[in-house]
Parts: structure tokens; sequence; C-alpha cells
């Protein structure tokens, strides 16, 4: 019996040319060559309709990146325990401090009816995660940055071609951040984007470029200068040549992660699941099991793979504190990933369904 994958990118003959191209032009890096990297943030910006775009090598590079726009020594910064780690480290490596928050049980995102019990003088950034992709509570924390003059900064990373007022996730936070992971919805052997949405758009764009590679300004041939820190965080062209194929699907494969979201929601016995949710990408799908050490062991002796996404960042040694939040860690105990991908078949997923149904 074959194992069912917990995630696995699409592709087809177009990325296996796209390398090909990249390889043979004897250009891989940015900037010169084919410029497949600056075509890709043209794409992307004109599919989010959003002011600029910064790609980069990784989602925790473009959080990193985004929240260095703003002087975060001594200051706090809003976000969820429940989401990958990188979201809080961007917090630690730009001076800020991380304040955990507690999730809505519905859809595991920042509860917006919780965050301003955290906000205080200290308070500088609210950042929320689009959890599996489901879009947040986006229209309460914008009112909520508003009224505290705090800024927003969206963790996109399991959010392309999600939703938010019908226009796509990646238009309404000053930046917002893209992880193009090969796991990812839109995948690359490795990626990240930081979007920018701001009347004044240039001069964050030539900033986060400069700190994309090492703080260069400029350049003029042999010629430059460095005026402050930078890391060397570019994304490679053949990144962008694979990630431009899978833009031009992105849609279309989001539509069948739907339709498997919306197969599980109608059709799996547990009350505690992700709710379906047209405007979502479905990143990820999740249920809540009670013993789940003993359902994962059995899923996998079925040659299904799950996993746990994820464990809340205020359990873990460097970020443990006496903070309590009661709702993100039963959730941490019970929360299991299952696949969902557009390499799924109709039996695959039946099997999947059936298999839950029983162990449960």
């Amino acid at each position: 019996m074959k194992t069912i994958k917990l995630f696995d990118p699409f592709i087809t003959k177009e990325e296996e040319k796209a390398v090909l191209r990249v390889l043979k032009s004897h250009f891989w890096a940015s900037g010169a060559g084919i410029k497949n990297v600056k075509k890709f943030e043209k794409n992307f910006k004109k599919y989010i309709n959003c002011d600029q775009c910064v790609a980069v090598n990784s989602g925790t590079a473009a959080l990193h990146l985004a929240l260095s726009l703003f002087d975060l020594k001594g200051k706090e910064v809003i976000l969820p325990s429940m989401t990958f780690i990188s979201t809080a480290h961007a917090v630690i490596m730009n001076g800020g401090k991380p304040i955990f928050s507690e999730i809505d049980e519905e859809i595991l995102c920042l509860d917006s009816q919780k965050i301003e019990e955290n906000i205080n003088q200290k308070t500088r950034v609210i950042l929320p995660v689009h959890f599996g992709g489901m879009p947040c509570d986006l229209k309460s924390i914008q009112k909520i940055c508003k009224q505290n003059d705090l800024e927003l900064v969206e963790d996109a990373a399991h959010a392309a071609g999600s939703e938010f007022n019908k226009e796509k996730i990646g238009k309404h936070g000053k930046a917002v951040c893209f992880s193009f992971h090969p796991v990812k919805n839109l995948a690359m052997p490795t990626g990240g984007l930081v979007a920018i949405n701001s009347n004044n758009s240039k001069p964050i764009l030539d900033d986060l470029k400069s700190k994309r590679w090492c703080g260069i300004t400029n350049r003029k041939k042999t010629e430059y200068d460095v005026s402050e820190i930078g890391w060397n965080y570019y994304m490679n062209e053949f990144s962008a040549a694979i990630g431009l194929t899978q833009l031009k699907r992105l849609d279309k494969m989001n539509s069948i992660r739907k339709k498997i979201a919306k197969k599980y929601c109608e059709e799996i016995q547990l009350e505690s699941k992700m709710p379906f949710e047209e405007n979502c990408s479905y990143h990820l799908y999740w249920i809540r099991v009670k013993n789940r050490k003993k359902f994962v062991k059995e899923m996998n002796r079925e040659k299904i793979e799950t996993g746990i996404h994820y464990k809340p960042i205020h359990k873990m040694t460097y970020y443990k504190n006496e903070r309590k939040l009661p709702i993100t860690e039963k959730i941490g105990n019970e929360v299991v990933s299952i696949p969902i991908h557009q390499n799924l078949t109709e039996s695959e997923t039946d099997r999947i369904i059936k298999t839950i149904n029983r162990l449960t």
C-alpha cells in the first residue's frame, strides 16, 4: 500500500524547462542574466495588487526584513504562540520582545478580542498569522492598530492565494511576509517575499533591497557603498524560475485544495476540525484528537503521514515564561495536520477520511 504524503509539491514539464534555461544561462544568482527574480517580483505584485514586492530567500528572511523597518529595541510585538518559530525569532532578531496572545479556537488565528489586553506603551507592532491559509480577523486588527497607533505586519507564510475583503492577502498590512518553501502552495526550492503597502513605498523598497544584499547601496559597476548592516537574503534565479511557473497555476492549485478541504469538513466525523472557508488557501488542514500520540501511531501504521503544526512557542525552552494561554495550550496538545495537496487522488482522500473516522 502506497504511503500518502502529508505534503507534496505539484510540478510539470514547465518547471523542468525553466530550471534548465537558468542552468544553461550560467546566471544563477539574482541581478544579472535573465532576471527571473525581478520578473517574479513584478508578477507577484500584480497578483496581490500591492504597492511593492521584495523577493528573498525564505519566509524567515522576509519576516526579519519586514520587522527591521521599525525600531523594535525595547519594544513589544503581539503575535500568536501557535505558529512556526520564525515568527517569534524575527522579533528577537530585531531587538524586540514577543508578547504571545491567545488564539481563536475555531480558526487558530489571533483572537482579535484578546489583543487589546496585551497592548501597553511598549507595544509597537501587531503580527497576526494566517494559520493554515485561513484569513485572520484583519478588519478588527486593522481597527486596533489605528486606534493605538500601531504597525501591522502580517505573517502570510501559509496564505499565498488566500483572500480578505475580495482581495488577495498581501494588500492590507504595511508589510506582508510570504514563504515559498517546497511544501507551500506556491513552491520553490527556497524563497520568500515581503509585500509593501504604503503611500511612501519607494524609500521602504530601497531600504529592504539594500538590506537584502548585505546593506549595499549606490552600486555602479564595481563601485558601491554600505551605510547600514544587511544580510545575504536575495532569492536565486532557479527559485524564481520555478516560482513564475507555479504562480501561473496558483489559483487552480488552490481550488483543488479547497475541494479536498470541503470534503474533509463534510465527511470527517469530528467536531473539532478546520472549518471550510472559500477564501482560505488551505496550506494545512487540521483536526483535533484527544489521544494524539496513539492516533499518529495508528495513522502511520495505515501509511498516512501526519504532522503537528505547531508546538506552542511559549512552551519552548528559549521562550518559556509564566504566561498562561489555556486555549493555545489545549489545542497544542490535540492538533494534527492531515494530508492536503494537489497530488491527492479521490481514492486517497476517501482512504484518509475513512481511516480517521474509524480511529476516532
